[in-house]
């Protein structure tokens, strides 16, 4: 089967070119101006944009966390992700304590295979940390995974700062990376005292017991840490610009350190968590929304380049799920959907306000996640060879981002209101028409990608 994409522009992370696409047997066979081709089918996209898919690489579906299960599993998630032009998402696979991490991984595949609408990969999340575990990561990178997650708070999950230098270390030897959670969970639960001390229950004391400092003191130590240990290490989810002030100390003391925010940092503000009634707590997240001043250094950053990836941290629940917490904020179960809103928001508040380049975009949003998580150029690009992932965006249609009008399995949309400017209206997986308009017309065919070790970005 062969499809040519006639008169689009082609985005890459290095230029912009008018050039016809002709896909074949799910890869992509030329990519020049005034292809012919008898036998494709020929689709005009005069006036459209082409992106390599969109790449999430921070997401957590069919999660068991906080007493309940995420509302979005890999059916309803990776359909969500796919309506919004993302044709591959990673996931974190969580070794639970006392598991291997191979008995993670397999629970994992039990949970995806078969269910995916677009294509996947796992990072691994490490919470027991031993012998066993460290001689087991030459065969989980060897076998394709190549990235993994630390976290420095949460009890279920948390590594002390021994065990984090010797997983670096580990890594370093065995050729993976980690992304981490930067918080400072002691100082977390000593603020959780002091607003409960006061009977401050409500929404509002979620932000007051996560401040920046929070974030920027986990931040500082984690890339001591690996400083100590020569490892590379990836800030996952960054939201204040005190945490990346201490990620620009590290550049300069010449480490390798690469950066992720998300749509939610870069958008809203600290504001939400002060909604009436219990509004807020659709934004009970963590790291917390910070102040419009962080959000502003963070897209100063993207614009400069130095922070390298855009994920979403897309972590579900209901308003019926959120209730657990109306008591007591700790029981709030943290997280807020995002996987099928990232393109959108990112090309209309990037491009429109934040003077943000069409190349950054595609580096952002695909080809630096495709390359830091060692799926290049299989994903990331639109070349002879790679994956017919392509996204054929409309640059020019607007429209109003709803609860009613999202794919994911949430009664409420974070962005509900917010006009956004550009949409997938066409998005390819593999070759094949995927999804249309907002709507999934191809539904699980997505396979599982091995990955290959991360590649140097700069920044």
């Amino acid at each position: 089967m062969k499809t040519l994409l006639k008169g689009g522009t082609v985005v890459s992370g290095s230029g912009v070119t008018a050039a016809d696409v002709l896909m074949e047997n799910g890869k992509i066979k030329a990519v020049e101006a005034g292809i012919r081709d008898r036998e494709a089918e020929v689709i005009d996209v005069s006036g459209k944009l082409l992106f390599p898919g969109f790449i999430d690489a921070h997401t957590h579906f069919d999660l068991h966390v906080a007493g309940t299960v995420t509302a979005d599993n890999f059916e309803t998630g990776t359909r969500a992700a796919l309506a919004g032009g993302t044709t591959m998402i990673i996931d974190f696979a969580t070794q639970y304590q006392g598991e291997s991490l191979g008995k993670a991984l397999e629970n994992w595949h039990k949970k995806a295979d078969g269910n995916a609408s677009c294509d996947y990969g796992f990072h691994l999340a490490i919470s027991d940390w031993n012998p066993s575990v460290s001689e087991e990561l030459k065969k989980i990178v060897d076998g394709g995974v190549t990235s993994f997650k630390l976290y420095m708070t949460y009890d279920e999950m948390y590594l002390n700062d021994k065990k984090i230098y010797q997983v670096l270390k580990r890594l370093k030897e065995v050729g993976g990376i980690a992304g981490v959670h930067c918080e400072n969970m002691g100082i977390i639960e000593a603020l959780v005292e002091e607003e409960k001390a006061k009977e401050n229950l409500g929404v509002n004391a979620h932000k007051k017991t996560r401040p920046a400092a929070v974030e920027a003191e986990a931040v500082s130590r984690l890339l001591k840490i690996a400083d100590l240990a020569d490892a590379p290490v990836i800030v996952v989810h960054l939201s204040s610009g005190a945490g990346y002030q201490e990620v620009k100390y590290a550049r300069e003391r010449g480490q390798e350190v690469y950066v992720e925010t998300c749509p939610q940092y870069l958008i809203l503000d600290e504001s939400v968590y002060d909604l009436p009634g219990f509004e807020g707590s659709k934004y009970v997240i963590s790291p917390t929304i910070k102040k419009e001043t962080d959000s502003n250094r963070l897209w100063h950053a993207l614009r400069k380049g130095n922070i390298q990836t855009v994920s979403t941290d897309h972590c579900s629940f209901t308003t019926g799920q959120k209730a657990a917490g109306k008591e007591d904020f700790t029981k709030i179960p943290n997280g807020m959907p995002g996987v099928e809103a990232r393109p959108a928001l990112m090309y209309s508040f990037g491009t429109a306000d934040h003077d943000l380049k069409l190349e950054q975009i595609c580096k952002l949003l695909s080809e630096n996640p495709a390359k830091l998580y060692g799926v290049y150029p299989q994903k990331g690009a639109i070349a002879p060879g790679s994956d017919g992932d392509i996204v054929v965006w409309n640059p020019d249609i607007r429209w109003t981002m709803s609860a009613e009008n999202q794919v994911a399995n949430v009664d409420y949309c974070p962005f509900e209101g917010t006009e956004v400017k550009g949409k997938a209206e066409l998005v390819f997986l593999k070759g094949r028409l995927a999804a249309e308009d907002g709507r999934v017309v191809l539904e699980k065919t997505g396979s599982y990608v091995p990955r290959k070790r991360h590649m140097e970005l700069n920044g």
